[in-house]
């Protein structure tokens, strides 16, 4: 990635939303298909980033990411929405959508 996380959260037009996850974890890979689709609806108002944490332990630092997967929503900057575990699509895009205010 080319520009860091913290600066395309600061930076975005657009909310950024933040899946931290890992290769071993089983319930990241339970929600990767539910953040896929989270993006694949959201397309053109939403970011969607996916962060590995083995290969980018600053970044889980920085977010203080305690659990995995742990999934963030940031609007201009600023946190808005978080949650570790798995979700299912009607869960996520509901909390999203509260928390966009959509």
């Amino acid at each position: 990635m080319a520009q860091s996380l913290n600066d395309l959260i600061q930076s975005s037009p657009l909310p950024v939303f933040v899946d931290f996850w890992a290769e071993w974890c089983g319930p990241c890979r339970n929600v990767a298909p539910v953040v896929k689709q989270l993006a694949a609806e959201f397309k053109g108002r939403l970011t969607v980033v996916k962060v590995n944490v083995d290969q980018q332990p600053e970044a889980a630092s920085r977010y203080q990411v305690q659990s995995i997967p742990a999934l963030m929503l940031f609007h201009k900057g600023e946190l808005k929405w978080h949650t570790a575990g798995a979700l299912s699509y009607p869960q996520l895009k509901a909390e999203v959508t509260k928390a966009l205010g959509v």
